[in-house]
């Protein structure tokens, strides 16, 4: 799939330009990672109930064991909140992450986002922080709370679904031919399967597209940044070769995105 870059209102080409730096650039930083609108639990082998799915600690398919590696070895350091997105909460993070909020099928009573915690983490983010917000596909998170935060910063996800991935025809859910910017610095293809797109306004612009679908954006507010895409892509069934052949570069794609949010 051929991706381009869309410059509009003059964000990205302050965003886009300059080399990513090889050295750890977040030490102390803490990457701040939501469990409260994602809040899935299952029974272990023992009966044991266990917060899993987008979790740090979850070393299957579905969890962020792999990106929370990263994030360390970059100089960052992985936590979790997992009560609402206060102001005194906030106030450790460098970077707060937000991956698909619970649809009620996923959680019997899920924790919505509404405008009061919207406007929380707006402010925030206007003081200096940096959100990160992975949506999913249509019917897969409750994309109709999240856009009542992204809206804030000029971001709409869509009610749709993108590269489905039939068996393994994984060319349907690959990109290549990526733009030039930091977060595809040394990629070659990476792996996003039933994406949802998004419709963009001021003061959000792509840094990745294909064709007419926004893939991945960022947004300048105040003094901090968002950065958003429509899929949790960096779960560890993507982040190696468990699932996908050889080739792709969704670990490394995840290292620039977060050494490049905690230089912003």
């Amino acid at each position: 799939m051929a991706a381009t870059v869309i410059r509009r209102f003059g964000l990205l080409a302050g965003l886009a330009c300059g080399a990513v730096a090889v050295s750890a650039q977040g030490t102390g930083s803490v990457v701040l990672l939501d469990c409260y609108y994602n809040n899935e639990w299952r029974r272990d082998s023992t009966g044991v109930a266990t917060r899993y799915h987008y979790v740090w600690d979850d070393t299957t398919n579905s969890g962020f064991s792999q990106l929370a590696a990263i994030i360390t070895e970059i100089g960052a350091r992985p936590d979790t909140l997992t009560g609402p997105p206060t102001a005194s909460a906030l106030r450790r993070a460098g970077i707060y992450l937000i991956v698909d909020p619970d649809t009620p099928r996923e959680s019997p009573a899920p924790h919505v986002l509404d405008a009061e915690a919207a406007d929380v983490i707006a402010a925030w983010v206007r003081d200096g922080g940096i959100l990160v917000v992975l949506g999913n596909d249509s019917g897969n998170a409750d994309l109709g709370h999240l856009n009542v935060l992204a809206s804030r910063f000029g971001i709409r996800f869509n009610e749709d679904s993108r590269n489905r991935v039939v068996g393994k025809q994984y060319e349907t859910g690959t990109f290549a031919n990526l733009p030039s910017h930091p977060v595809f610095e040394g990629v070659r293809r990476i792996f996003l399967k039933e994406v949802c797109t998004m419709t963009l306004s001021h003061p959000a612009a792509a840094f990745l597209t294909d064709g007419p679908d926004v893939i991945m954006a960022a947004s300048r507010f105040g003094r901090g940044m968002v950065a958003a895409v429509g899929d949790p892509w960096l779960y560890n069934e993507y982040m190696d070769t468990r699932r996908l052949p050889g080739g792709y570069d969704n670990a490394r794609a995840g290292a620039n995105l977060f050494r490049w949010l905690l230089t912003q």
